[in-house]
């Protein structure tokens, strides 16, 4: 919601202060937002109507899963889009960084339980004599501090999906109790003589080898096989490197949509290049480092000398090397005659028109015509907008405004 709410404040259908008071008490959706603005009179049924086909351009923005040219990939979409529709329990493998949790979400979202909650427990962060007591429940006095009885996380998932994560780390003595409950579907919270019926779907993710932890009797076996429903591999991002530039389009569009902002690469070539890097810290770590880029690009190119210093010195060897790119994948030469900027332009035009979203050129002629309607005047609107009068006066010209249809006077 705060993406949605920068977006609308930089095309200003709403002021700083307006802005402010929506985030310390944000609306729940979309049509919550839209009620909200109408109640407080905060904008026009014109405004409406403006701001509706921009809430739709964000929406059409996926949340996941990338799509993917890997054909390991696209079988675990597919048995994701399978698994979706049923209620089993779904075990979801792979290193650090490779999108486990996004996934488990995705399942969610797409079962018959998307209308109740997704809850996450992190078993490797909690403590282990707080782990039951989250995982279960606990009452009031079943040990010191305990002031109060608590639901755990099996019963605040009631009704949709508890996700485990890092599931590898529960300690066995919990392991027992937790086979009990997806065997019986009754959790017993600390300290109570009673039993808590429960419905819930479990998916569990792990970067452990299981079977090996089986074993070397770290992992329960009867737990394992009772997890171990439906198991998803999502391979590493080294081991299917054609997917970076799909995933740095996708992480593209969900920056955009974060930061309210248009983003362009100053080198067309970067997601091909980014290639050449191993990425030990998979998908997680090429999210981060292009969150990084948007961050630091004050003008909106995004340069690949805002890379951090491990990805950029790996480029900058393999480049060295005889086979960087493919004859087919080199950047053209660039025409005689022609300026850099234009041809920046001509790609920040092609970027905006595949997203779907209003161009740099739409909103801004958007922002002038809005400017000249609340000011009434050419100095007014320059005044809002911080620019100079000469500015409005060529935009204008350039995009064919009639000031007399704008200005009250």
């Amino acid at each position: 919601m705060e993406a949605i709410l920068n977006l609308i404040l930089r095309f200003g259908f709403i002021s700083r202060k307006q802005f402010r008071a929506l985030l310390d008490n944000p609306p729940g959706n979309r049509a919550e937002l839209l009620q909200a603005l109408v109640q407080r009179e905060w904008i026009s049924p014109r405004d409406r109507e403006e701001l509706e086909p921009l809430l739709d351009s964000l929406e059409a923005i996926s949340e996941g899963p990338p799509e993917s040219a890997d054909s390991a990939m696209q079988e675990v979409h597919a048995t994701a889009a399978r698994v979706a529709q049923s209620d089993s329990n779904v075990l979801i493998l792979g290193e650090s960084g490779v999108g486990k949790s996004r996934l488990a979400r995705w399942i969610h979202n797409h079962s018959m339980r998307n209308k109740g909650p997704f809850v996450v427990v992190s078993c490797g962060s909690i403590p282990e004599n707080l782990l039951e007591s989250e995982l279960f429940g606990v009452e009031k006095g079943a040990y010191t501090g305990a002031s109060r009885s608590r639901e755990g996380r099996f019963q605040k998932a009631g009704g949709g999906t508890l996700f485990l994560d890092e599931i590898g780390e529960l300690p066995l003595n919990l392991q027992v109790k937790l086979l009990r409950a997806i065997q019986e579907k009754k959790v017993e919270p600390l300290g109570s003589g009673r039993e808590v019926y429960v419905n819930v779907r479990l998916i569990a993710a792990t970067n452990r080898n299981l079977e090996e932890d089986v074993r070397q009797k770290r992992f329960r076996e009867d737990l394992y096989f009772r997890l171990n429903v439906v198991p998803m591999l999502l391979p590493s991002l080294r081991d299917r490197k054609e997917d970076i530039p799909l995933l740095f389009d996708f992480f593209l569009k969900e920056f955009e949509k974060k930061y309210g902002r248009i983003f362009v690469l100053e080198d067309p070539a970067l997601p091909r290049k980014l290639m050449a890097y191993p990425w030990p810290g998979n998908i997680r770590e090429l999210e981060n480092c292009l969150e990084r880029l948007c961050v630091l690009s004050e003008d909106g190119q995004l340069r690949a000398r805002d890379l951090p210093a491990g990805i950029q010195k790996a480029l900058s060897g393999a480049e060295k090397g005889p086979r960087l790119f493919a004859k087919e994948d080199r950047p053209p030469t660039m025409p005689e005659g022609r300026e850099m900027s234009e041809i920046r332009s001509s790609l920040q035009g092609a970027f905006e028109k595949k997203r779907g979203l209003p161009s740099i050129a739409e909103a801004e002629e958007f922002l002038i015509r809005r400017a000249l309607e609340t000011a009434g005047s050419i100095g007014g609107a320059a005044e809002l907008l911080d620019v100079h009068r000469n500015t409005i006066r060529n935009k204008i010209k350039q995009y064919g405004i009639d000031r007399r249809t704008l200005e009250k006077g």
